[in-house]
């Protein structure tokens, strides 16, 4: 997960080269995040590497830098970008592990600052074989943690069409969810994303511009890909961890891609500041990424950022 993850208005897996491994909204997370010197950060959401990179330059030693991925391929790689840099590079602890077990081994206000880049990576959207993109031949797999059990073509193959329809639609606000639900079921065994983005390309076809805009598969892969990996579950457990283990002053910074996401994180904000009183919220309104940042990243275009201290 993070760095630079979004579902595109391009489709699921749009885009790729150099652009799609710079890390989304990384001065705005920086800045907000306010490294303290030798304080103690969790990047929960560590993905390639880039936005830690930027948090180890600034923590320095003896600060240490706590890194958490479900995903064993794109820790190996943050492993190679955080490695020592100087005499003076903070500790590194890197741990295969969802962002909903962030307190796991963590004691009461020791934490400085949470980031989080909620969402796919680029690396498991460019990679055909993990079955994340409707625009390439891949298996049905959509797994974050490829040793988690739960896999798309199970989801698609197993499930009854009013349960198929209701992932859909709740996951992945798909309005024609019963007709495409309908079509999938019609159409089983489905075995590769390709296969599958043709049976819905099929069962909705975009009736205005708008919907001409996006590929008809887009809802219903980011759906498929929210409810295997149980991503919207991990980020209300991660919330719900974080006040625990902030420092007074210490801050969280999240970054979400589609409105399932925003909401959750905006309402856990709220609640945090006007209910139990432990939140300042930071960003009355989400950041968005420059129209600059934008252009050079497409994956940035719908990536919201919200901050909030704890007091």
């Amino acid at each position: 997960m993070g760095e630079g993850s979004t579902d595109t208005p391009q489709g699921v897996g749009h885009g790729g080269g150099r652009a799609s491994h710079v890390p989304v909204l990384l001065k705005e997370a920086i800045d907000f995040l306010a490294v303290r010197r030798g304080g103690t950060y969790i990047d929960a959401t560590v993905g390639l590497g880039g936005h830690s990179y930027e948090i180890a330059k600034r923590l320095g030693a003896p600060g240490h830098l706590i890194g958490l991925d479900k995903d064993p391929a794109a820790l190996e790689m943050a492993r190679k970008k955080l490695a020592p840099q100087s005499p003076d590079w903070p500790k590194i602890t890197l741990l295969h592990r969802s962002f909903a077990e962030i307190a796991k081994g963590q004691q009461a206000a020791t934490v400085d600052g949470i980031l989080a880049d909620i969402g796919v990576s680029s690396l498991q959207l460019d990679n055909a074989a993990r079955g994340f993109s409707f625009q390439a031949e891949g298996p049905l797999d959509m797994r974050m943690d490829p040793h988690s059990e739960r896999t798309a073509e199970q989801v698609v193959n197993h499930l009854d069409e009013r349960q198929l329809a209701d992932v859909i639609y709740e996951f992945g606000e798909e309005r024609r969810s019963r007709r495409i639900a309908r079509a999938i079921c019609r159409s089983r065994p489905i075995r590769s994303t390709a296969h599958l983005a043709d049976v819905i390309s099929a069962a909705a076809r975009p009736m205005n511009q708008a919907e001409r805009r996006i590929h008809p598969a887009t809802r219903t892969f980011q759906a498929l890909r929210i409810f295997v990996n149980r991503e919207l579950d991990d980020l209300k457990g991660m919330l719900a961890a974080t006040p625990q283990i902030l420092k007074p002053g210490g801050r969280i910074i999240v970054i979400s891609f589609h409105s399932l996401e925003d909401r959750i994180v905006k309402d856990a904000f709220r609640d945090g500041a006007m209910k139990d009183m432990y939140y300042r919220i930071l960003t009355k309104k989400p950041v968005t990424a420059s129209e600059e940042e934008s252009d050079r990243n497409p994956r940035a275009r719908s990536a919201k950022l919200r901050a909030a201290e704890r007091v």
